[in-house]
């Protein structure tokens, strides 16, 4: 299925914003949840070390946004768009938020959830299931987690 137009340009938005996570030390990743005409409703970058809080993900910190603009959490006609493949952590707020569709960048080949080590988002043994784009900007998504982890090895 090819990925809508509007999905790349989200994800290279999603990229800036990832960048700005360098910013105090957390892994770049980003995320923002479009409503049904595509405008962003919620947004967020990784927060962990910012916040010193193990579930500040992008994708938890953006979807905490989207239910606190639209006054519910049932995020039904929302789009989450990630640079980064979600964690099960992550997964398991999407399925929680009824979010119907996700678009990824980068694979989490350690822990990826939407396809890659698991497939929470489509498993039929769960009440919800997602659409998922995978791999969308792949290759800018992964170079921003490739230099931050190299420059991370070398520092240590």
């Amino acid at each position: 299925m090819a990925v809508p137009l509007l999905y790349t340009e989200r994800m290279r938005e999603a990229v800036v914003s990832a960048r700005l996570a360098l910013e105090h030390g957390d892994v770049p990743v980003a995320a923002l949840v479009l409503d049904a005409s595509g405008i962003p409703i919620g947004a967020g970058r990784n927060e962990r070390e910012l916040r010193q809080d193990p579930t500040a993900h992008a994708e938890i910190l953006a979807l905490r946004a989207a239910a606190e603009a639209t006054g519910d959490w049932h995020l039904t006609n929302t789009t989450l768009i990630v640079t980064l493949e979600p964690c099960p952590m992550c997964a398991g707020a999407i399925l929680a938020a009824r979010v119907p569709v996700v678009v990824f960048g980068a694979w989490d080949e350690k822990a990826g959830a939407a396809g890659s080590v698991y497939d929470l988002l489509r498993d039929r043994r769960l009440p919800h299931r997602v659409e998922v784009f995978a791999g969308v900007e792949a290759e800018a998504c992964a170079q921003l987690l490739t230099d931050f982890f190299q420059s991370a090895r070398a520092e240590s």
